[in-house]
């Protein structure tokens, strides 16, 4: 105790001390500081990463929702609609150029001609694979979006190369043609088939009046209007001759050329409308001859079917076969009746509803029916080939499709026929089908029926395709179909008297100049989309 008189002395707290146990204390203190500083870099780190590979894929990601520096996709229906679209122009270049090949070998021979011969048989070729990839396209094959894009890109590498051929030799062919090719010889030549096909208009109308009234309306309703037609286009290649004329005489080959590539495609049309009223009458006078035998053959081919019992279609259950022979029993009972009727019928008709009715029971005997079935097919692809042709102006890349199929659906049967195992067509000047005997009965006609069976009955068709060749109708009768379907879709692009009193509409129709102005359409020449335009529009 200090008293006020002491001096003042200073309070000391006591200092810690330094003991061991006080150290290691402190040294726990700074480990347990370090953990957290490293846990919490460490998930700046992550963190940063992170980022970094967010920020990468944003940039380059095509699903929606960010920034794409990537190409856009093509959308599926889009892209199909484009492929459509060159086939479409593919088809159109290469019958304009066999078309016009055709004249100018006409004038030239065909060793001048040779080279664009081939260069028109490779683009075919290369349009084929074309038309056979887009016709399993359009059967679902394949199926996932990735494969059906190779597809559809593999059709529009098909059309370009096609294109290409004909592209490169568009030049050539134009010398082959000549500088005054819209005068002399070419025109003569012209006048001489234009000439040539008026009198077989003529004669082509009387033999479709023939043909209605002893077969019926329904019989020639595949070539109803086309004598019309043919006319329509004579019209037109009338009008384009004179115009071709009267160019060459004023010294401008160059405008006559344009009205004479014109006036051939008018004439080569108005002989396909021609050509096809001949070829349905040959075909129905020769299915008026078959018809008595074929209906013996598939009488007799369900009797043996009836004999043999579920033995004679294994796979078949028995009362499933059993329908099948009730059903072909009542088309062939209605047939007679047809055919006995004091009324016209049409034996084509009639020829196909036998062989339809017998195909679901065929034992794979041949013979008649067989024969039948080829006939019906290749009038049912002739027709519809026919069709397409005269209207390519405006018939759609699915038609085209359809009839190339059927093309190849019968070229097939055609190489089964001659042995081929590949299925191919033999070529020009290949050995066919064997010459027949004319004696020779086909094998399911019994040797006791008295019927005479007409000679040109080729009893070498396979036994074992009669379903398949009649699916090559149905290919064919499908693309007749669609291709009507276009042609009243569209409608008339040029409606008018003046159109029609100068053929136009129906120039434009055929494909024969663009859908322009009435005075304005380019006629197409020799070449692929780059040069099938080169002459450009036709003058007025």
């Amino acid at each position: 105790m200090t008293t006020q008189h002491d001096p003042p002395v200073a309070i000391t707290r006591p200092r810690p001390t330094c003991t061991p146990v006080a150290a290691q204390a402190a040294q726990a203190s700074a480990v347990d500081l370090v953990l957290p500083l490293a846990a919490v870099g460490a998930a700046g780190v992550v963190a940063g990463y992170g980022y970094v590979r967010r920020t990468r894929r944003a940039r380059t990601r095509t699903t929606p929702g960010g920034p794409s520096t990537a190409p856009a996709v093509e959308p599926l229906p889009e892209l199909d609609r484009r492929t459509q679209a060159l086939l479409v122009e593919a088809d159109d270049c290469i019958r304009t150029s066999r078309e016009e090949l055709a004249c100018a070998a006409a004038l030239s021979g065909p060793g001048p001609a040779a080279p664009y011969t081939r260069a028109v048989r490779e683009a075919e070729a290369e349009l084929a694979a074309a038309f056979a990839m887009r016709q399993r396209y359009d059967e679902g094959v394949p199926a996932e979006e990735t494969a059906r894009r190779h597809t559809l890109a593999g059709i529009d590498g098909r059309c370009a190369e096609a294109g290409r051929r004909l592209d490169a030799e568009a030049a050539g062919f134009d010398r082959l043609r000549g500088p005054e090719f819209g005068a002399g010889a070419a025109l003569e030549a012209a006048e001489a088939r234009f000439r040539q096909l008026a009198g077989r208009t003529g004669a082509a109308q009387a033999t479709l009046a023939e043909l209605t009234a002893r077969y019926g309306p329904a019989a020639s309703a595949g070539v109803t209007g086309y004598v019309e037609q043919a006319k329509d286009r004579l019209v037109f290649a009338t009008s384009r001759l004179n115009r071709a004329r009267q160019t060459a005489d004023r010294g401008e080959p160059g405008r006559a050329a344009l009205h004479l590539r014109a006036a051939e495609g008018g004439v080569a049309q108005a002989a396909v409308f021609v050509d096809e009223v001949h070829r349905l009458a040959t075909a129905l006078t020769t299915a008026a001859r078959w018809l008595p035998a074929a209906l013996t053959g598939a009488e007799a081919q369900l009797a043996s079917v009836r004999a043999a019992g579920p033995a004679a279609r294994p796979a078949v259950p028995s009362g499933e076969l059993r329908s099948r022979l009730l059903h072909a029993d009542a088309v062939l009972d209605s047939v007679r009746q047809e055919v006995t009727a004091p009324r016209p019928h049409d034996p084509l008709g009639l020829l196909r509803r036998v062989v339809r009715a017998t195909a679901p029971l065929d034992t794979g005997r041949g013979g008649v029916l067989a024969a039948a079935a080829s006939l019906v097919a290749r009038s049912d692809v002739a027709g519809a080939g026919g069709f397409v042709a005269t209207h390519r102006g405006v018939v759609g890349a699915e038609a085209r499709t359809r009839l190339a199929a059927a093309e190849r659906c019968l070229a097939r049967m055609d190489g089964r026929a001659d042995g081929r195992a590949d299925g191919r067509a033999p070529q020009d000047g290949a050995a066919g089908a064997p010459e027949e005997d004319p004696a020779a009965v086909p094998a399911d006609i019994p040797a006791d029926v008295p019927i005479g069976v007409p000679a040109d009955v080729s009893v070498s068709v396979p036994a074992d395709v009669l379903t398949d060749v009649l699916a090559c109708g149905d290919l064919a009768t499908q693309a007749r179909e669609l291709a009507e379907l276009d042609v009243r879709t569209h409608g008339n692009p040029h409606d008018g008297p003046t159109a029609h009193e100068s053929g136009l509409a129906g120039a434009v129709l055929g494909g024969l100049l663009s859908p322009g102005a009435a005075q304005d359409g380019t006629p197409p020449s020799f070449g692929g989309p780059r040069t099938r335009d080169r002459r450009g529009p036709a003058p007025t």
